[in-house]
């Protein structure tokens, strides 16, 4: 017999996070031979009319729920890209985000991820904000009982992996970076990246009488104001977008018009007249003028390996050279002073009883990682090496603003990437887990592609749950809702993965047996959803 959404939903909550699949399973398919059946038919009608007496199960089994993650990593689950329209007043497919929200519910998921554009929300003109849309996933996230990661997205969405839709940054933004190209991070054959404002004009007041952080700080300011009553209870987590796909980084490796293609080691971006007067400062400061005339002109391009150049070749490429450490640790830094200016305005934000955690995403660049010179992490501004540790300053940075690290590729195993270029996810992972650990902040993780399989999941529990307590992730966020997710086996499969999650040192096999009564419960809600999503 086939449930409508609503009571979908509260029968598979019920059980999916008390741990009984089977018992509701039994309630859900009511067969009439037995009078358990009769019974469980009574009280499922009971609690349809009685919202007193189910709001009290509910909390009882929120609180069971938030007792037994205590001992294990919440997951989170993100939004298709498109959940909020163009013009910013609504959802996208509502009917196909309430089905999927009440799924992702039935599954024991902790809450979702969603992007907030900037190239949506103060499209129409500088301090005109538009939080509609938002506003109807709020309300409905919290009336599911779902708690929400909201991403302050200063980028743009489009021409990186993953990106199915296209969202420019703001058009009075793009108004200015078209009148001056050198607001846009540059390459040394002048080629322009639109795709986040060049870190080198963070303090100059270019738009309309902004400097881009005053503008990223605005624009949380008025998130805050909007969504205060959500902070702290729906709204448990504020993403800081920091770089091109929300992360910490240069554009050092676009894909848009095939400019870049894995694994190449990628370019540098310091070449608009912003960064480059930086740069001409820090080596009058060195002493070495000649060297703040541009980057290295001898590493290659953006689909070269290491050893195709001179500058990352081997132990005695230009990166290990004396020039090298004065470029790179300019490069480097300038990213880290973004991260310190860009936090700043956050905590001055969200960091006075706000209630919401702040985060930041570093990338996960894996590719090249086991040559000496890790060119596709320096380009991208981790100065990272055989003999140093790019991650470390990175993780202390974020500690001086109590934010978590979040990092990508957690699903990744090292034999399944392409040997020959010494790929290595696994000890990317672990490097940066350390830096974490020892700077004193918490570690979130995300997968960096779609991935269904259970070989993704083992390896994501292996490396975010099944650890001690304080070396546990302090939260999973899993890319991404979509008509995929909610396929029969997948959808199975994911619950298991949640259950093993939540609930550190569950038994696979157990996990995967209360993942099939679910799977059985919610059949046809996530029919609905898959449908929903589709359309």
């Amino acid at each position: 017999m086939a449930l409508n959404l609503a009571q979908s939903a509260a029968a598979a909550a019920c059980f999916a996070t008390a741990g009984d699949a089977r018992r509701a399973a039994s309630v859900v398919a009511m067969p009439s031979s037995s009078s358990s059946a009769t019974t469980s038919l009574r009280m499922k009608r009971q609690a349809a009319c009685e919202p007193v007496a189910c709001r009290a199960v509910a909390r009882h089994v929120a609180a069971a729920a938030a007792s037994s993650r205590r001992n294990g990593v919440p997951v989170f689950v993100m939004m298709p890209l498109d959940t909020v329209s163009k013009c910013g007043s609504a959802l996208n497919r509502r009917k196909a985000v309430a089905a999927s929200l009440a799924a992702l519910k039935s599954a024991g998921v902790e809450g979702i991820m969603v992007d907030v554009w900037w190239g949506i929300v103060e499209s129409e003109g500088p301090g005109r904000y538009n939080f509609d849309g938002y506003m109807e996933l709020m309300e409905m996230a919290r009336k599911t009982g779902l708690k929400v990661q909201a991403v302050m997205s200063f980028h743009q969405c489009g021409g990186n992996v993953g990106d199915s839709v296209n969202i420019p940054l703001p058009r009075w933004v793009v108004e200015e970076m078209e009148k001056d190209n050198d607001l846009a991070y540059t390459d040394q054959w002048g080629r322009r990246n639109f795709e986040y404002i060049s870190l080198g004009c963070d303090a100059m007041p270019v738009f309309k009488g902004r400097t881009p952080v005053e503008c990223y700080t605005d624009f949380m300011r008025a998130f805050r104001d909007h969504f205060a009553s959500f902070l702290g209870d729906t709204i448990v987590e504020i993403q800081v977008g920091m770089g091109p796909a929300g992360e910490l980084r240069y554009p050092s490796y676009p894909e848009s018009n095939g400019t870049w293609r894995f694994p190449g080691i990628g370019a540098f971006q310091c070449n608009d007249r912003y960064m480059r007067s930086s740069l001409k400062v820090a080596a009058e400061a060195r002493g070495k003028p000649e060297w703040g005339h541009g980057g290295p002109t001898d590493a290659g391009g953006y689909n070269n390996w290491p050893e195709d150049t001179v500058f990352f070749r081997g132990d005695c490429g230009g990166w290990s050279t004396e020039y090298g450490e004065f470029f790179l640790s300019w490069y480097s830094q300038m990213l880290l002073e973004h991260g310190e200016r860009v936090l700043s305005g956050a905590t001055s934000v969200f960091g006075d009883g706000a209630g919401a955690k702040i985060s930041v995403k570093v990338a996960g660049i894996h590719w090249h990682y086991g040559t000496r010179s890790h060119a596709p992490e320096l380009t991208a501004g981790y100065y990272n090496t055989r003999h140093r540790d790019g991650y470390l300053p990175i993780a202390r940075m974020l500690a001086r603003h109590g934010a978590v690290l979040n990092f990508t590729c957690v699903e990744m195993r090292d034999h399944e990437q392409p040997q020959e270029a010494q790929c290595m996810p696994e000890a990317l992972v672990r490097q940066v887990a350390a830096a974490a650990r020892a700077a004193g902040v918490g570690l979130a993780g995300e997968n960096a592609l779609p991935r269904y399989d259970g070989t993704a999941h083992d390896q994501v529990v292996a490396a975010a749950a099944d650890r001690a307590a304080e070396d546990r992730m302090v939260a999973f966020t899993y890319l991404r809702m979509g008509p995929d997710l909610f396929h029969p086996d997948n959808w199975r499969r994911f619950v298991a993965f949640v259950r093993r999650m939540s609930e550190s040192g569950s038994p696979r096999e157990a996990a995967e047996s209360a993942a099939h009564g679910v799977a059985q419960a919610t059949g046809s809600l996530v029919h609905e959803a898959a449908v929903a999503l589709r359309s």
